[in-house]
């Protein structure tokens, strides 16, 4: 049976996640089975909180192989909020190893005059792959809905699939390498945008079966 695995590991924002995979028309299976993300068409990684403890609870339900193997045997892969920031190597959060997928480090905003951090509320994109399959239907320099403190910093710039600019501030705000997708933002709560952005990830999915 074919489905669309959703990564539970004890890191938040599962339901509202779900809740806006269902509104883009798609039916996730929520899980922390390693089998399951195994036989899964797509995955999707959400994640809301620390660094060190999303690591921690992945290395402690034996899932950071099965996402690994999922991302190089091709499977569509979306990472959202703090499930982009843990692909990396590590992060100024904590001291913990990230799963080290994507080469760089997550860094946290530097402090400015007036500048709110976290960075929280609508902000606009601008897309650095404007023909990358996840964005399609899309307006151009969309708004969408960003909370965190900290921003990943690939060492390969050609990863980067949006920026976001913050105060004076110009960074990383989704990536995308193949199959491997992932967004700072939270598509879920970024009413029509993130409809769209997950129907597209869905669609991807589909394509893949």
């Amino acid at each position: 049976m074919s489905f669309l695995a959703v990564i539970d590991y004890d890191m938040g924002n599962l339901h509202s996640a779900c809740k806006g995979l269902e509104n883009a028309g798609i039916k996730p299976k929520i899980t922390d089975s390693p089998q399951d993300i195994a036989e899964a068409d797509g995955i999707v990684l959400p994640g809301v909180g620390a660094f060190d403890p999303a690591v921690q609870h992945l290395r402690s339900r034996h899932l950071v192989e099965p996402i690994q193997a999922a991302i190089a045997e091709g499977k569509p892969f979306l990472g959202i909020c703090l499930g982009l920031q843990i692909l990396f190597e590590g992060s100024e959060e904590g001291t913990e190893r990230g799963l080290g997928i994507i080469p760089g480090m997550v860094r946290r905003f530097q402090s400015e005059p007036n500048l709110t951090i976290p960075h929280m509320g609508w902000n606009q994109l601008q897309l650095t792959q404007p023909n990358l399959s996840l964005w399609q239907g899309l307006t151009p320099d969309p708004y969408v809905y960003f909370v965190h403190s900290y921003y990943v910093d690939p060492l390969d710039p050609n990863v980067k699939a949006a920026v976001v600019t913050h105060g004076t501030q110009t960074v990383t705000a989704a990536i995308a390498r193949d199959n491997l997708m992932a967004v700072q933002f939270h598509p879920e709560k970024s009413s029509d945008n993130g409809l769209r952005i997950l129907s597209n990830f869905a669609a991807m999915v589909e394509q893949k079966r």
